[in-house]
Parts: C-alpha cells; structure tokens; sequence
C-alpha cells in the first residue's frame, strides 16, 4: 500500500518545479530547528546518545534540508548544438520510487540523508527504519506533511528484516538505498541486480587514524576521542585503527588513557554526559566479546571494555566504557573487522610507506585520516590512502555540502554534496531536427 501510495504520490511530485520543491524542503528545515530540542531528546529515547551529540545529529537534518533545498533550484540540464540548425537536450529526470533503509545509530539524519535528496531530485520514497529506532522518522515524515508537500511523497514503514526484503523486491520500486552492515548491504545488492534496480550503499568501515610524530599532540588526541568514542562508538567512519609513530606513541598512549578517563558514562539526557547507552543488550555483548578475543589474542587491555552499572532507573541499560587496546597486531580480530562499538586498537609505526600500506591492508575503505603539520606530507598520504572520505587534522566532520561514502566493501554511490543528484536522477536525451531528415539513398521522391 505504501508503495503504491508513493508512486501516486509521484505523479504529483515530480510535475513541482524544482523552485517549489526546494521552498517546501526549506520549509522542512525552518520546522526541524523549531522543533530542534523535542526531537533531539526524542532521538535520545530513541538511541540512547547523549542529548548534546542528538542536538548536532537534528541541527544536522535541518542543515540538509536546506541544502538541497538551495542546491536543486540551479539543478539544469544541457543544450548541445548539432548539424546545421539541430541541437539536442540532455535532461535530469527523477527516478520515481525510492525505498530507503536506515540504520540505528543516526536514526534521524540517516533518513534526512536519503530523503532530502530524493525529495529534491522529484522521487518519492518509502523509508524504514531500524525496528530498534523507529521514533522520529516518523516524526519527520510528520513535519514533511506539515508543511504541505503532498500525502505519498515521504512514506515511513516499520519492521525488520523481511520488510525490508520485500520493500527491496518491490516492483514499483526504482532505486534502493541502504544504510548498514555489510552482509545486509549484499543482500540488498543482490535483490537489486535480480530486479535491476539502481542502489546506493554506505556500510561498513575500519578506517584508520594516522598520527606521524610532529603533529599537535593535544589536537590529535581530541581528534582521536571524536573518531572513536562518539555515539557510544557506533560509527561506520570512527577511526579505531589508531596508528601512531613509534618515536610518540609512549607519550600519545599516556595522555590518550587519562583523556578518556574522564569521558562521563550515564544518564543521557544529562548535560555532562560524553558516552550513553549502547543501543541493545545483544550489541553491548558483541562488543564485550570482541574485546575478549582480542585479550586472548594479546592485547592489553589499557582501559575500560567493562559494563558500568548505573543506578535506577537506568540500570537496565547497557553502558560499556570506552576501552583502548594496546599490544595489538594487524592480523588480530578486533583489528581487522568492524566492531561498531567504543573500542580503539592502539598500533604503532615507523615510516610513511609502512603506514600507508598497513592502513590500505582492509577490505573496506570507508574513511581515514591524517595528522601532522606537514601539509605536503598529509596531501601525499591522503592521495595514496584508499578510502572515499578523508580528513587532515581533524576527524567525523560531515558537512551535507560535501560527499560522502567509500571504496572497497564499504559500498557504492555517495551521500550529500551536489554529487548524490546523480544518483537520484536519470538522464533522457532529445535529439531535435530542425529541417528536413536527411536519410540518405533510402528515401526518393
């Protein structure tokens, strides 16, 4: 129903002119920051995050909105002149459907990712998100109807696993957007090869983090706690693969350690609170268990990888503290695969090609970065990293103004920037004669 709900609604929605669509995605963005705190501590219910980090995830949504509700007003096509007086028009023309599958650890930007764009571009989109974070894409959709875009265009379906299934083999369905795992994210791909669908993948990511020996300590140190510790570390991009020259890494441990101790695990909803929940029983084990192997397998364990009981009512709860693994090796378990938890692996190096091997040394390729104030050193790294984003001197901005995605297993197509359009669009190319058809020695009078 809602499938066929939102392809009505795209007979409607794509005849708007790209000027109304984008002032009514404008008008999204103006009713997100209205309601910016209800939602963002709906989103803390929703995730368990810390209210501080749900504020940025929301002003992050109405940002995007009003984006792409700028950007598709210059979105054009192409006029190309022929023979004599004949041209031809290259046009961008939406898709029609979009299904979109979200993940829990951004419920309600993921959505705004997906939806912002599509809506944009003239699609429709039937989205679900994770049976564990259904709250407020729903409440998007709301204000997505508030403002008065029309009933279909943005359409919310909840369930797990074989709902989304079936939303991918739908056929009125065009195109596939998926945040998630990697397996899931291959089983996405191959329901879209089997339908001959267009699909967008962002999944998985073991990024590294490279800190050479004349970097801003302090800096990289901060850098290091937003690429690892944020969300609970449940972020595609963290960089828990901490790489650190050899000649600093006594010292960059030491001060790492002490840093994160004082990282505050609680209430989420408490101002000074840095890591919340982890978001169910069954990951918060995943977690522990990786950091058991990898005890096992020689790692030291330098602090925190333990539950920390809270007191009521939040005892129930699952709040791991972050820990840092020293003694680790690249062949080990919880160096190698995503743990998509609060849990750095400590690694140490001695010259540029080393690391860049070793970092590029993933199946995945998501994102990374490099610290140190040698800008030719840093240009000359990030060009040979193999990694879709990636950042110098800093870590875990995203900016809807710039693209996002990854190489290798950690997907296809990209998110944000004026380059997801091409994804949301398809082009149709009229050829146009202005005088008579020239066919040769077929034709005689």
């Amino acid at each position: 129903m809602l499938a066929k709900n939102a392809k009505e609604g795209f007979l409607i929605w794509s005849q708007f002119s790209n000027t109304e669509r984008g002032r009514l995605l404008t008008a999204v963005s103006n009713k997100i920051r209205y309601h910016l705190e209800d939602i963002a501590r709906l989103e803390v219910k929703n995730n368990g995050k810390p209210i501080w980090e749900a504020r940025l995830d929301i002003e992050s949504c109405a940002d995007a909105f009003e984006y792409f509700g700028g950007i598709i007003m210059a979105l054009t096509g192409q006029h190309i002149p022929l023979h004599n007086d004949s041209f031809a028009l290259v046009c961008r023309e939406p898709l029609g459907v979009i299904a979109g599958i979200g993940a829990w650890n951004f419920p309600m930007q993921t959505a705004t990712w997906k939806a912002a764009p599509a809506l944009a571009c003239g699609n429709t989109m039937v989205y679900k998100p994770s049976q564990l974070t259904p709250l407020t894409a729903v409440v998007l959709a709301e204000l997505i109807c508030d403002v008065g875009i029309p009933h279909g265009v943005f359409n919310v379906i909840q369930g797990a696993s074989t709902t989304g299934s079936l939303l991918c083999e739908h056929p009125q369905v065009a195109k596939l957007s998926f945040t998630g795992s990697l397996p899931t994210g291959t089983k996405v791909m191959t329901s879209a090869a089997t339908n001959i669908k267009k699909v967008t993948l962002e999944l998985g990511g073991k990024s590294p983090l490279i800190i050479f020996q004349d970097t801003n300590m302090k800096n990289a140190i901060k850098a290091t706690l937003m690429g690892n510790f944020l969300s609970q570390g449940e972020v595609c991009s963290n960089g828990t693969r901490v790489f650190v020259h050899k000649n600093i890494a006594s010292e960059f441990l030491d001060k790492l350690v002490v840093a994160t101790k004082k990282l505050r695990i609680g209430n989420p909803m408490d101002e000074t609170t840095t890591v919340g929940a982890t978001i169910s029983k069954e990951h918060a084990e995943r977690v522990l268990d990786y950091i058991s192997g990898a005890k096992e397998e020689g790692a030291v364990v330098e602090y925190g990888g333990e539950r920390v009981i809270q007191p009521p009512p939040f005892d129930q709860g699952y709040y791991l503290s972050p820990c840092i693994l020293s003694n680790c090796r690249d062949d080990m378990l919880v160096v190698r695969e995503e743990v998509f938890g609060a849990v750095l692996s400590f690694l140490t190096f001695s010259s540029e090609d080393e690391v860049i091997c070793r970092a590029n040394d993933s199946p995945f390729g998501l994102a990374g970065a490099v610290f140190t104030n040698d800008l030719q050193q840093a240009f000359r790294v990030v060009r040979r990293l193999e990694a879709g984003t990636l950042w110098i001197n800093t870590y875990n901005i995203y900016p809807p103004t710039l693209p996002f995605g990854g190489y290798k297993q950690s997907g296809l197509g990209r998110e944000n920037g004026t380059a997801v359009l091409e994804y949301y669009t398809q082009l149709k190319t009229i050829y146009v004669e202005t005088g008579d058809v020239d066919c040769g020695p077929l034709y005689e009078d």
